[in-house]
Formats: C-alpha cells, sequence, structure tokens
C-alpha cells in the first residue's frame, strides 16, 4: 500500500480526471479499501477540497468548485499541456497575453524541481499573426450570449455610421489565424453570417432566449472555412473552370490545392480548379506563368479578358487604371460586404 501522502495525491489527480467516481471504482484504482478512500476523502476535505459524496447504489464522490481555490494538482503531461497553451496565448488574439505570462509564473513557482526544469525548457515563440486584439470582456459577452441563447444586439463599424444595431441568434465563437468570429444567424437578412469580433461593439441588455437552428452541415470549422473560400454551404466553390497549362502535371499539382490535375503529357496538362469569383479564378490561374488555354466556361474566359484589359492599363505609364468594377457578373464589393469575414 502507497503511504498516505502518496495515496492523497493519486487520489485527487482522479477526482480532477472525471466529475463522478463510484467509491468502488476509486478504491479499485488506488488498490485499497472502501475504508481507507472514505478516510482519505476526509483528509482532502480537511486541507480545503470541497469533495461531496453523490448517492445512488454505487455511491460515490466528486469534487465540487469551492469559494476558494485549493491547491491544484498537474502530472507531467498537464504541467507541459498547460505551459504550451499559455505560452501561446500571446497569439490567440484574445487581450489576454499579460495575464497568461502572470499565470504561468504562478504555476511554474509551485511546481517541483522536476517539472519545472521540463517546462523552463520548453520555449514556445508565440507569433502574433494579427493585429486585431480582441478586448476579453467582448470575448465574455459573446460567450455568455452563446451560451445563453440570447438574441445580441451590437454595432459593427463595416456598417453605416447611421445604421441600426445588428440583430443576430450567436451560435459559435471561433478562432481562426489569430482572429475570433462569431457565427451568427443574422435576423435582418435572414442567413448565417460571421462576424469579426474585435469590430463588435455589444449591446445591452441582450434581447429573448432563441431555439439554436440547425447549422448546414452540421459541422462548424468546416463551415466557417467554406464561407471564408467564399463556397457554399456544401462545400463547393461557386465559380468552377478548366484550362490546359504548358507546365508539367507534378509541378501544377503542388501549387493548385483542392484543385484536379489531369497529366496531358511530359509538359502540359489540364487543370480544374474553384474559386469565389471569376475574376478571383482568373488571377489565380495566371499566377502559374504559362501558356493557357480556357476550355471553359465562357464566364472564365471573360474574367481573363477583362483582367488583359486592367493589366493593359496597369502596364502603360502613359495612363491611369480607371475606376473599374468586378468581372462581369460578380459583385466583390457587395460578396465581402455580405461575408463580413475579411
Amino acid at each position: 500500500m502507497p503511504k498516505t501522502s502518496a495515496r492523497l495525491l493519486a487520489l485527487l489527480s482522479l477526482l480532477q480526471a472525471r466529475r463522478d467516481w463510484p467509491g468502488a471504482l476509486l478504491a479499485e484504482r488506488l488498490d485499497v479499501s472502501a475504508r481507507t478512500v472514505r478516510r482519505d476523502v476526509d483528509r482532502l476535505r480537511e486541507l480545503g477540497y470541497p469533495i461531496t459524496a453523490v448517492k445512488g447504489p454505487d455511491g460515490g464522490y466528486r469534487l465540487d468548485a469551492g469559494a476558494e481555490l485549493p491547491p491544484l494538482l498537474f502530472d507531467d503531461d498537464q504541467a507541459v499541456a498547460l505551459t504550451v497553451a499559455l505560452q501561446l496565448a500571446a497569439a490567440s488574439g484574445a487581450d489576454i497575453g499579460e495575464a497568461a505570462a502572470r499565470a504561468l509564473n504562478t504555476v511554474r513557482q509551485v511546481m517541483p524541481a522536476r517539472l519545472r526544469h521540463r517546462i523552463d525548457t520548453l520555449r514556445v515563440t508565440a507569433v502574433d499573426r494579427s493585429d486585431a486584439r480582441v478586448d476579453s470582456a467582448v470575448l465574455t459577452a459573446l460567450s455568455a450570449a452563446v451560451h445563453a441563447r440570447e438574441v445580441l444586439r451590437f454595432d459593427y463599424p463595416p456598417d453605416r455610421t447611421d445604421a441600426p444595431p445588428r440583430r443576430v441568434e450567436p451560435h459559435h465563437l471561433v478562432t481562426r489565424a489569430g482572429r475570433w468570429y462569431l457565427l451568427a444567424w443574422d435576423l435582418d437578412r435572414d442567413d448565417w453570417r460571421t462576424f469579426r469580433a474585435d469590430r463588435i461593439t455589444p449591446r445591452t441588455p441582450t434581447g429573448p432566449r432563441f431555439t439554436p437552428r440547425d447549422l448546414p452541415g452540421g459541422d462548424v470549422p468546416a463551415f466557417v472555412a467554406n464561407r471564408f473560400r467564399g463556397s457554399d454551404t456544401t462545400g463547393g466553390r461557386p465559380c468552377r473552370g478548366e484550362v490546359v497549362l504548358d507546365l508539367p502535371a507534378s509541378v501544377v499539382s503542388a501549387y493548385s490545392g483542392d484543385g484536379v490535375v489531369e497529366a496531358l503529357g511530359p509538359d502540359r496538362c489540364r487543370l480544374l480548379l474553384g474559386s469565389w469569383s471569376w475574376t478571383g479564378l482568373a488571377a489565380a490561374l495566371g499566377r502559374f506563368d504559362a501558356d493557357i488555354e480556357v476550355v471553359g466556361p465562357p464566364e472564365l474566359r471573360d474574367a481573363f479578358a477583362h483582367l488583359a484589359r486592367r493589366y493593359a492599363h496597369a502596364g502603360d505609364p502613359r495612363r491611369r487604371l480607371p475606376v473599374d468594377g468586378a468581372a462581369p457578373g460578380h459583385d466583390v464589393a457587395g460578396f465581402a460586404r455580405d461575408q463580413q469575414t475579411r
């Protein structure tokens, strides 16, 4: 039987790992009797840990939240995970970098020398990929509205200065590339929208409770990723075109993302690629720096002609590029306004 102090630490670690523990299972894990488990639980209570007995056929114990924070116990893997998470907090987009650094220093001071040495060798440089910092109070307000399922009203700078506040049903708070976004059902536009959290100024009070709608596809990461690509809810991109490039298929495949490449010879291939606009697709294909033969559709050929005129103006030092619209059949500015994610 392990010593009492070691057994208490093992018991505390088990109680922190899951919500409810049957007494018999705890005794089995610790290789002691049920009576010894009861005594050890009483010792932990004396140390300030709020452990309650769970009634039922088997009986059991639960570690509840208390009024004060008792000493915490981390195993080696948890200590490493906590260290990495706190060091990466500066690049999370939330304005918690200083608090995370203080938390890491606090945790380090109470760790045994063995673990302290291990985490000291783990240095992670968090590169902030975004200059859009979000106030932690805003994140808390958005998260609370999502949890409570209450209609949220907020001001959003991309709108007109005299525009009324947006009214949405908040569904998820997500982070992508160092920025935070609110995924919500826009009540006024009757559609799903993503809003940059750093641009949101919540209004109080929140509105009535709502019943959550089913997100198309049911997969939050996939839905948000598709919206950023400008694709529809099924994951397909609205503009898909086919071309023949005077390049080896192996070269094109390395830079075509989710495009479909078919070799037509040692230095020639066919490429089927999608994008959120015909202009964007034509520009993406032009970066291969090779002769291009458009197979179809006509919209892609028109987009190439549109870009050719624009590039000709840009390359002529005697002329200035006039303010020009988007490619025929696509309103790029309107798309950006609708998505509210750029």
